[in-house]
């Protein structure tokens, strides 16, 4: 166990000098070489993935995995940005080939599927249809960022965020707002709150919003669960920013007196790629019916298959294709549309679900498997959930790691029923969820909006802070209200 741990670190420090020297494969099958050392299971692991018989090791490539995202963009970009893909496989390789070995070829093969077509390839499709057809959404024309407009823009921005996702209400309206306030000597605080709302809180009232949810939909939870159930935390801390975000907007409008001429020519605002929104109620009848019917299923390799999922998933490559049909190359063009942010998440969730398998099979042992003092944490003497506990766990892992996985982590530790959850437990899931979508928002690494956001006003002339200048604020701002919804909703 300390031979695995002393090997993630090392490859963490050493990494960019041991890629750079084109020895990934190398640096792998030694990795490789001592989990397989340290990690040696009982008997009755060769029979089944039993999770109380499992060692704490397996969730290594898992924290290996989650680190990279979260160190390499800031500490190494150009070196993240070249070699990704590899680091992800290298991971993900850490828990094939010893499956392979210690459990047989053909367990292993049923477990990848498994995840693969029930969970991974229906993520992937959804964001790929969500990111093409906010794609081709073009906001052109100037506004004047007024603190009441500004408070609006937010505000729709907030409402839009369920239904096209935060990746792509924050696409479609971030540079509407950075033209607004391109007259402005302070605007990087509307940016700030950009990151606070749209890209974040205002995903959490369906799964189309956030990629957490739609995980938790796979997983059985109602399409619209999240709409009635996390509507009253998600009005009430939207409604405290966005009422923050209009002082504090008031009062430096007032203070700089607006003495800068707008330097957007003052062309009347208009909407392109209108037929994209008809394509968006198309992924969401698909979804909704999808729920609704039973047209029967098959089984592949012991993963069972429902027709509806897999029409679904039908329809979803279909609106990519449509999309790309009717949008103009000059709305993807003002958009910044490129295929390379997409291809980036499919290669790091590829790995993430991959390395998460061990981790979620030890999760459903409980208070049997490796991660009982975790389960201890967020358990009441009684035996009762620790609604708070789960909340700020949750939310807190969520701000400097992905939080999808994070999202199936503790629902895992909930459980993982989602009936019990919806019903019995509702109060659990609304904390997991909410902790989730809410918290990702603490740094600029906690959702993937985050730093597009970020890029792209940085890009557009905006003074914004740094990572932890960022962080200031996101402590200063939302961490008391995090406390409040706490104390409201998750005592």
């Amino acid at each position: 166990m300390i031979a695995a741990i002393l090997v993630v670190a090392f490859v963490g420090v050493t990494g960019h000098r041991v890629f750079q020297r084109r020895s990934l494969f190398l640096t792998s099958l030694v990795c490789l070489a001592i989990l397989i050392l340290v990690a040696s299971p009982s008997p009755a692991l060769a029979a089944s993935l039993d999770g109380a018989s499992i060692g704490p090791q397996w969730a290594l490539p898992f924290a290996g995995m989650l680190l990279s995202i979260a160190i390499f963009p800031l500490a190494a970009p150009h070196f993240w940005e070249q070699h990704q893909g590899k680091i992800a496989a290298m991971w993900a390789a850490l828990i094939v080939l010893p499956f392979a070995i210690w459990y047989g070829p053909l367990p292993t093969i049923q477990a990848l599927v498994h995840t693969a077509l029930l969970e991974y390839i229906p993520f992937i499709l959804l964001l790929l249809a969500l990111f093409t057809v906010a794609g081709g959404i073009v906001v052109r024309g100037n506004l004047h960022g007024s603190p009441l407009l500004n408070t609006l823009l937010l505000a729709l921005g907030t409402l839009l965020a369920s239904v096209i996702g935060t990746t792509g209400a924050s696409m479609v309206m971030i540079r509407p707002v950075i033209r607004a306030n391109d007259d402005r000597r302070h605007n990087a605080h509307v940016v700030i709150f950009f990151i606070f709302l749209v890209s974040n809180i205002g995903g959490s009232l369906s799964p189309l919003g956030d990629p957490p949810l739609f995980l938790g939909f796979l997983r059985g939870v109602d399409f619209f669960w999240t709409t009635t159930h996390l509507f009253p935390q998600t009005t009430s801390a939207a409604w405290i920013l966005l009422a923050l975000f209009f002082c504090i907007d008031a009062y430096l409008y007032r203070k700089e007196g607006r003495v800068k001429p707008d330097p957007t020519p003052d062309n009347p605002l208009r909407i392109n790629g209108g037929l994209n929104f008809a394509l968006m109620g198309v992924i969401i009848a698909a979804i909704l019916v999808s729920a609704k019917l039973d047209l029967g299923g098959f089984d592949v390799l012991g993963t069972h298959l429902q027709v509806q999922n897999l029409l679904r998933d039908a329809v979803m490559i279909g609106v990519v294709f449509a999309s790309l049909a009717v949008t103009s190359k000059e709305d993807h063009d003002a958009n910044g549309f490129s295929w390379g942010p997409m291809i980036e998440v499919a290669k790091l969730f590829a790995a993430i679900f991959i390395t998460i398998i061990p981790v979620l099979a030890i999760l459903n042992a409980g208070r049997s498997g490796a991660f009982a003092p975790v389960v201890n944490m967020v358990t009441n003497a009684d035996g009762t959930p620790n609604n708070a506990a789960y909340f700020w766990l949750t939310g807190l892992l969520s701000s400097f790691l992905d939080n999808a996985p994070t999202y199936l982590v503790f629902f895992e530790l909930a459980g993982g029923d989602a009936n019990h959850l919806m019903t019995n437990g509702a109060l659990t899931l609304a904390a997991i969820s909410a902790g989730a979508v809410f918290m990702g928002a603490n740094s600029y690494i906690g959702n993937a909006p985050n730093f597009m956001v970020y890029a792209i006003a940085r890009a557009g002339g905006v003074a914004m802070p740094g990572f932890f200048g960022y962080m200031v604020w996101s402590s200063l701002l939302l961490l008391p209200v995090f406390a409040l919804v706490t104390l409201v909703f998750f005592r």
